[in-house]
């Protein structure tokens, strides 16, 4: 192949890619951009931090064997490339899509994923496990874990490498580092690391590496080699005194992430000091896209958009999100108690409105959402109102804080669960289907689930200013697109009463179903009630009163289903039927995975029709 130019759709990947040349390698990296900005286009999904990985992707397919060595992504949202390289080229224009390829890394979809990876900060612990494993078993692969900066924000990744650095395994660290996770990098971590980039002190001079890779037996003078013929790869590389080397890596950095020569060198000098090393890669998150590269917390995870000018197709005026932020903004106006925490995330939570207008009382404490709920107990013990808004998904990370630092004291915190229910394209990792089961289990947790607009603004200002310990407002990711829906202004319940002793309930966006469900029953003479919760937990003994009242009562629900409201309506009542989610939930388009789960207006009417002619 070194006679002609790379041809990314004829070749044989990841193996062809050893016998490239540099100058093929940059040609690939091109057609793979391209290819990239292509389908993201058409399919959404995670633009800016796949275009900023290609160079290193493909530096880290040249240097190691995959999958014998192992490559943990951390998170799976920027191995795009990755995916390209490892067998699912021909395939790759169905990601994200149902029953497509997933936007991010599945053991059960190549064994070339070495690890399931949705959410930030795991790859370090999971790779020292699998170096580990390796070490036992007398293999001496690799285990190599790639993260972003972002993710050095969140307390597992420290965990992680306050263990590997002394455990003698063959496990290289690669910080991606591009000044940008979701939301701008705060604190001390990204202080440091942005020193780490810019400060030339620490910088050691060629010589260093060059002593490391002397002694190091077979392998040691041919890296040295590949160092030497690089004119800037031993310019970047140094052996420093850093935090890193405290915990017990060797460190080398930091790196052109854009310059394949420069990685390859850094990555064989890893490979060949057989201990747990450290590198350091620079790299320019939307690299050869102006839009992304522009604006890349606007690329970060987008919806279909057009090429040329980098807009999207569709430009969504509202959605729960924004609603949340400037109704918490109206709040926060006459009340100087009320605080707003993000974990990273202000712009997907709709936080962006309050950080401008109250910088004050605004907190982006990083990829740390046990931090975050802690954080806000401490907010509040003191007398304020802390809100913390998190995706449904990313919650679950922080159970044991929320019982402990939150419920036990009886502390006053306000939980916006964003993201709840099912969440589309993003997959099991992100459905948000199992908050309803965890919170529910909480002494003295207030749940709101809002079915529109008006209820979520009724909803927050409730739960911000009237409720006592924690209170949580959950509402699902997009607009509101319900109709002629019933509002509660006060209730916990709306009832549509027509006489009938048959009652169909539900909460949140999925009433919208239900009551074109009960529309369309009711065009074949088959007549049902209906009640839309909106305080969903707890019950309320006229709740309770009104479903006993039925004789039979089918509650279908966007939310697992061990430990769901309907199981928990069940036990109380015993006439209910309960219709819920089990298991884990692929990625797909909402609506058409909703219907897949039995859960919309056509599914809903079915079911009640077939259970009442079975009883009948």
């Amino acid at each position: 192949m070194a006679d002609r130019k790379a041809d990314l759709y004829n070749m044989k990947l990841p193996d062809d890619l050893k016998k490239l040349n540099y100058e093929q390698c940059d040609d690939l990296c091109r057609q793979i951009r391209t290819l990239l900005i292509k389908t993201v286009s058409k399919n959404g999904g995670h633009l800016a931090s796949n275009l900023g990985t290609v160079e290193l992707t493909v530096a880290l397919h040249r240097v190691f064997d995959s999958p014998k060595d192992k490559i943990v992504w951390d998170v799976g949202h920027q191995a795009y490339t990755h995916k390209i390289l490892t067998g699912r080229l021909d395939r790759f224009d169905t990601l994200r899509k149902e029953g497509g390829i997933s936007g991010f890394c599945r053991p059960d979809e190549s064994v070339h994923d070495a690890f399931i990876s949705g959410h930030s900060s795991n790859s370090i612990s999971a790779a020292l496990g699998i170096a580990y494993a390796n070490k036992l078993k007398g293999d001496e692969h690799h285990a190599i874990a790639v993260l972003g900066d972002g993710a050095m924000t969140g307390g597992m990744s420290f965990e992680g490498l306050n263990n590997a650095g002394k455990s003698e395994t063959n496990m290289i660290v690669v910080l991606n580092y591009n000044e940008m996770s979701i939301s701008r990098n705060v604190g001390s971590m990204a202080k440091y690391l942005s020193q780490m980039r810019t400060t030339s002190s620490y910088k050691k001079t060629k010589t260093a590496v060059e002593r490391v890779l002397d002694v190091t037996p077979v392998v040691g003078r041919p890296v040295k080699k590949v160092v030497r013929s690089s004119k800037n790869a031993f310019k970047n590389m140094l052996l420093h005194s850093t935090l890193f080397e405290e915990l017990g890596f060797e460190f080398i950095g930091p790196l052109d992430g854009h310059n394949i020569e420069e990685l390859e060198a850094g990555l064989k000098a890893a490979k060949a000091l057989h201990k747990p090393v450290f590198v350091h890669v620079n790299t320019v998150k939307g690299k050869g896209y102006g839009p992304a590269e522009a604006n890349p917390g606007e690329f970060h995870g987008v919806g279909s958009f057009e090429i040329s000018t980098g807009n999207p197709d569709v430009v969504s005026p509202d959605s729960y999100s924004s609603v949340m932020g400037k109704e918490l903004c109206r709040l926060a106006r006459a009340d100087k108690r009320i605080c707003a925490v993000t974990a990273a995330m202000k712009y997907g939570t709709g936080l962006q409105y309050f950080a401008k207008s109250f910088p004050e009382r605004f907190f982006d404490v990083g990829i740390a959402e046990e931090h975050a709920v802690t954080f806000c107990g401490g907010l509040a013990s003191e007398g304020m109102i802390p809100v913390f808004a998190v995706y449904s998904s990313f919650l679950q990370r922080s159970y044991d804080q929320l019982i402990h630092d939150l419920a036990i004291g009886g502390l006053h915190a306000v939980i916006c669960v964003d993201r709840a229910g099912i969440v589309g394209s993003d997959g099991e990792t992100h459905q948000g289907i199992f908050d309803i089961s965890f919170l529910t289990t909480i002494p003295g947790v207030t749940i709101y689930s809002p079915s529109g607009y008006e209820e979520l603004r009724v909803c927050l200002k409730k739960a911000v200013l009237k409720d006592k310990g924690i209170a949580v407002v959950r509402y699902p990711r997009g607009r509101d697109v319900s109709s002629n829906m019933l509002d509660s202004s006060s209730g916990a319940f709306v009832c549509r009463e027509n006489g009938s002793k048959t009652l169909i309930m539900t909460y949140g966006r999925l009433y919208d179903n239900v009551r074109k469900a009960a529309d369309t029953l009711s065009e074949k003479d088959i007549i049902c009630d209906t009640i839309k919760l909106v305080k969903v937990y707890p019950f309320t003994a006229e709740l309770l009163d009104t479903v006993r009242g039925y004789d039979k009562v089918f509650f279908f629900e966007e939310a697992y289903s061990e430990g769901s409201l309907s199981q928990k309506l069940a036990a109380e009542c015993g006439n209910v039927y309960t219709f819920c989610i089990n298991g884990f939930v692929t990625h797909g388009e909402t609506d058409s995975l909703l219907d897949k789960l039995g859960l919309s207006a056509e599914k809903i009417a079915a079911t009640v029709e077939e259970k009442l002619k079975d009883e009948t």
